[in-house]
């Protein structure tokens, strides 16, 4: 009779406990969660980077048992590095190799990490465009001839990383990932390709995606579109919407994402104005709908609005323009939470949501939806693209008075994008994003371009005879120019491997080409 009395008086402690901390809004990073894997290849000791974070060498690590390729170190470090650790050694392969990580069943971020720079010990036929090779994990191709100075010169970065969210099915126990260099004599590239990465990270987490169940954006329609639980998934962009950029360390539930500032992005000089909440706001979330780990309180904290002119609102869209892949189901996320008075009534403030010129949401009121001041909320919109190689994503607000609101003004404050894999060819991969033409000018004549990140030329380029080099340019400027005059010409149709909205299962049974 005690030990059951002891029992429930620990039961309700518990319950007591586990409230307690679901209503905290302290947004505080999270302690790592359990079950992370961090690899830095091509070293041969534990490291940690400028996060805290410990990363093990595959020399040694269990991860990649009779390891392969070449550890190499780069050369040149680039100040724009967040650190040394794990972007100054690479694991190069001249063949494919599988690196094999004990899971468990459920979502994984997957994260790889490419700094194209000179590795000295390679030697001179390692030139930067050769390194030209294709990702595989879970069977999903997630990375295909993809070329990491191409990209790296093209975004305006000296490194580059890319996200991914796999879902590791029931059984499972382990998450292959395999890196092959591209076939000989692939188009604008040398005959001996081989492919490299200097770091990889394993990061458990929970399902993020498929509830709540998102809206379809395009034409207007309101139909729910149910996702399948198998979807995997690319993080395209995760802006901090207003605010500074959010680094690993400082993410909600330990699951060390980054959070860019979202101002390169804005179309046009009509930047809206930026705000913090007010010092007497606290942010609240309101689990299980909006979990803690929805997003750090350092993005509902800060936002964006058009500004306090109702005329001059009325005559222009907030607009961000989002360079994505073409031919994909693309997932965005927008985070809300009014953060100032006098906005906590309803009716004080609603706006439409547009995505590529489509009616997303209307009458969006952001009291309505969360409840209100200080309250966090975010809701889900699918698009679908159409064509081949890369488009512009364009994401707008404009007051809506329908409703007569008190103010005409829209607000924003957090968006992420994610990119759907292709159900019928089970692939994410997407085509090199093409060199903006200054970016050309600047690199053949030597001058320094004026980028998000400094000296991205110098670590992109290094060790390629200038001659070469320039060939290259030239074949991805060519290439640039077919590809926009293909989207140009591209039929408006469902994205391959995908099915159309429907009132049904929506995307359970894609069509294949």
């Amino acid at each position: 009779m005690a030990g059951s009395t002891l029992f429930r008086w620990l039961f309700l402690l518990l319950a007591i406990v586990s409230l307690a901390a679901a209503d905290s809004g302290s947004g505080e990073a999270e302690t790592t969660v359990p079950g992370q894997i961090r690899l830095s290849c091509g070293a041969s000791a534990s490291a940690t980077d400028g996060d805290g974070r410990a990363w093990d060498g595959d020399a040694v690590s269990t991860f990649a048992p009779s390891v392969t390729g070449v550890a190499a170190d780069a050369t040149y470090q680039d100040p724009s590095l967040p650190s040394p650790v794990p972007y100054m050694t690479a694991r190069v392969f001249s063949s494919s190799y599988t690196y094999s990580f004990p899971v468990k069943p459920g979502r994984v971020f997957l994260r790889l990490y490419f700094y194209p720079s000179a590795y000295g010990n390679l030697g001179a036929a390692a030139a930067a465009a050769d390194a030209l090779f294709g990702v595989t994990a879970g069977g999903i191709t997630l990375l295909r001839d993809f070329n990491a100075s191409q990209t790296a010169l093209a975004v305006g970065y000296a490194y580059i990383v890319r996200e991914f969210s796999l879902n590791v099915s029931s059984g499972a126990t382990s998450l292959n990932v395999t890196f092959a260099p591209s076939p000989r004599g692939a188009p604008g590239h040398g005959s001996h390709h081989y492919a490299f990465v200097n770091g990889i990270e394993v990061v458990p987490t929970p399902d993020m995606f498929t509830t709540p169940v998102p809206a379809f954006a395009n034409g207007g329609c309101p139909n729910p579109m149910p996702l399948r639980a198998d979807t995997a998934f690319q993080t395209m962009y995760r802006l901090n919407v207003g605010g500074e950029a959010i680094t690993p360390r400082d993410d909600a539930g330990g699951f060390y994402r980054t959070w860019d500032n979202d101002a390169p992005y804005i179309f046009g000089a009509a930047f809206g104005v930026t705000f913090a909440k007010d010092s007497n706001v606290s942010v609240r979330y309101n689990p299980p709908s909006v979990p803690k780990y929805a997003a750090p309180e350092g993005v509902y904290a800060t936002a964006r609005s058009m500004g306090p002119n109702a005329q001059i609102n009325l005559n222009y869209n907030l607009t961000w323009i989002l360079p994505v892949d073409a031919g994909f189901y693309y997932l965005l996320r927008f985070h809300f939470c009014e953060i100032q008075y006098p906005i906590t009534k309803v009716n004080q403030r609603s706006f439409f949501i547009y995505i590529n010129n489509q009616t997303a949401q209307s009458q969006m009121d952001v009291i309505v939806w969360s409840g209100g001041i200080g309250r966090a909320v975010y809701t889900d919109y699918l698009v679908v693209t159409a064509g081949s190689g890369q488009m512009d994503l364009r994401v707008a607000l404009h007051p809506d008075l329908s409703s007569r609101p008190e103010y005409f003004d829209a607000i924003l404050n957090g968006l992420e994008v994610f990119k759907l894999h292709k159900y019928g060819t089970h692939s994410l991969a997407g085509p090199n994003p093409p060199i903006p033409l200054k970016q050309v000018i600047s690199t053949v004549d030597g001058s320094r371009s004026e980028s998000r990140k400094k000296s991205v030329v110098c670590a992109a380029v290094g060790g390629v005879a200038a001659g070469c080099f320039l060939a290259v340019l030239v074949t991805f400027l060519v290439a640039w120019a077919v590809r926009r005059r293909q989207r140009k010409a591209a039929a408006e149709k469902p994205a391959d491997g995908l099915l159309g909205p429907t009132k049904g299962s929506a995307l359970y049974d894609p069509v294949q080409k």
